[in-house]
């Protein structure tokens, strides 16, 4: 079984006992959430729900593992025959969930 969830204007492919990360939420480590914008709802290959937008009385129900920062990322400018260049980090907060059930 497994979901497709719109967490944040994101969309996610997630399984039981799965432990997926995902742009920062505002919820404490060890935190319960549950997420109610289930686009797909799939018990097996053959068998699936799709929502017009979203699946009626689907839910999904994960909890907050840890918040986290991803990798540096490097931004450059520069502009030519100026002597002008700036360089620039950028680390993206992220959240780290494990997917505890599927309902619906």
């Amino acid at each position: 079984m497994f979901a497709v969830v719109d967490i944040n204007g994101n969309q996610y492919k997630v399984n039981l006992n799965e432990t997926i990360e995902i742009h920062k939420l505002e919820a404490n480590p060890g935190e319960k959430i549950k997420f109610d914008n289930v686009v797909l709802l799939a018990t097996s290959d053959k068998d699936a729900k799709i929502g017009q937008p979203f699946v009626e009385g689907a839910s999904v129900e994960a909890k907050v593992v840890e918040h986290f920062k991803g990798d540096k990322i490097r931004i450059f400018k520069f502009k030519p025959k100026t002597r002008y260049s700036k360089t620039q980090g950028h680390r993206q907060d992220y959240t780290k969930i494990e997917i505890l059930g599927i309902n619906g």
